[in-house]
């Protein structure tokens, strides 16, 4: 065999031994959301809009800290390409005290401001206090959100990602059973899904602390809290947590804009948002094995096993993202009526799909190069990517309503956002300027 073909093998097996149980994990949020969605959906439409407006903000509040779970795992990733297994884990327990630190200000904010919040995304006067129950309850299961983001960023820095399968397929199991008892077998409605969820996001969190205190006790890490260690992953996470709040600024664009097109508008919307965020969780379990391998690579000084593994990974996105974009189409049938009953509903999202369709296989290179860059520690890059992104989306999608244009016209400004970002990334992997080594990124 030609050592070409090898060495393709070889990061064959490496990226799809992280891929593959980082898939699982990754889409126990989106399949949180598309569970109440489909429970929450046959209360009503006013019901699924509340949800809709609530889990947008919900989704932009935890989601800006992503980079507790991506910061984490790109440090520590380079820590065990260097070779210091312990100063990797001391790495993780200072993301995780970082987490929980941001989550008190969090929910301190969240709950108080939940009405100002909702009304800024233009929800209806039937759809506001749905959203409003929805926020405030679901704002208490914060810090485990957090803690569950830096704990996953340790166990993917250490090429771990089968225990965040083992326990995104126990919360995923729990969140459904919870939410229909609640919902459905205690009579709470919205607030019954909203509890439910998070009752599991708790559970995961208990179960996630236990597996890394058992790692550091057996590395001999501290667990005390460490000042200068939690600065350290702070100002490592500072720009992407530009980078996330651009991205997230662009969902929740497109999601007021939604809310002033009308109910049966911001539902479709918020099913084929739910939808269209679970593929992109399945194009970022490519991006995850990314982060691990290419912060491995980079952290041994190994350039030439870092450019080989990227084109790799790109070749599997831009092929992930076809076979998606024909099953999204193919299957539409058979899981667009399990979202809503509204037929009004189920038209405008069968025919916002084909739209999402189009650019799954950009999408497929788009993540899988913003793993590389996150393993990379690239994140000032990222952050002027993720401005720039913004700043050419939201004025289109703003012109929407003003030029009287649908929901279909909503989502093909999405799919500019989504060409925007593969240029962005595109160019910079190019220039090389990104291939810096050793177990710290200077």
């Amino acid at each position: 065999m030609k050592p070409a073909a090898v060495t393709r093998r070889r990061h064959d097996r490496e990226i799809l031994a992280l891929a593959v149980p980082a898939f699982g994990a990754l889409v126990a949020e989106p399949l949180f959301l598309m569970a109440d969605s489909a429970i929450v959906g046959h209360l009503g439409t006013a019901q699924l809009a509340g949800l809709g407006i609530a889990t947008a903000v919900l989704s932009t509040v935890t989601g800006v800290f992503v980079f507790l779970a991506y910061a984490t795992t790109a440090a520590v990733a380079r820590r065990i390409g260097a070779g210091d297994r312990r100063a990797a884990v001391q790495q993780g327990i200072d993301g995780i005290w970082l987490a929980l630190l941001l989550s008190a200000g969090v929910v301190a904010l969240t709950i108080p401001f939940a009405p100002q919040a909702v009304d800024a995304l233009g929800a209806s006067a039937t759809a506001a206090p749905y959203a409003v129950t929805y926020l405030r309850i679901s704002a208490l299961g914060i810090p485990a959100v957090l803690l569950v983001l830096a704990a996953t960023g340790v166990l993917r820095g250490l090429q771990d990602t089968r225990t965040p399968l083992r326990v995104a397929i126990a919360g995923f199991a729990a969140n459904l059973l919870l939410n229909l008892g609640l919902v459905y077998g205690a009579g709470l409605g919205v607030a019954g899904s909203a509890w439910g969820t998070v009752l599991a996001q708790t559970g995961m969190a208990a179960v996630y602390v236990l597996v890394v205190v058992r790692g550091a006790r057996r590395e001999g890490a501290g667990l005390r809290p460490d000042l200068p260690g939690i600065r350290a992953c702070a100002k490592a996470g500072g720009p992407l947590l530009v980078r996330t709040l651009s991205l997230r600024g662009v969902l929740m664009v497109a999601t007021a804009v939604a809310a002033t097109l009308g109910d049966v508008e911001v539902a479709a919307h918020q099913i084929a948002m739910t939808i269209w965020v679970f593929l992109a969780f399945v194009l970022d379990a490519i991006a995850i094995a990314g982060q691990a391998i290419i912060g491995r690579y980079l952290g041994a000084a190994d350039v030439p096993g870092t450019r080989a593994a990227t084109r790799r990974m790109i070749e599997w996105g831009l092929l992930v993202g076809v076979l998606l974009g024909l099953l999204l189409v193919l299957t539409r049938p058979l899981y667009v009526p399990l979202f809503s009953t509204d037929p009004v509903v189920r038209q405008q999202l069968s025919d916002i799909l084909l739209l999402v369709a189009l650019t799954e296989p950009v999408a497929g290179v788009v993540f899988v190069l913003d793993g590389v860059l996150m393993g990379a520690g690239d994140g000032r890059y990222l952050a002027w990517a993720g401005v720039g992104t913004f700043v050419v989306f939201a004025p289109v999608a703003l012109l929407v309503p003003t030029l009287g244009g649908g929901l279909a016209a909503l989502w093909w400004a999405m799919n500019l956002f989504m060409l925007c970002r593969a240029a962005f990334l595109c160019l910079r992997v190019r220039t090389g300027h990104w291939l810096v080594t050793g177990a710290v990124r200077s």
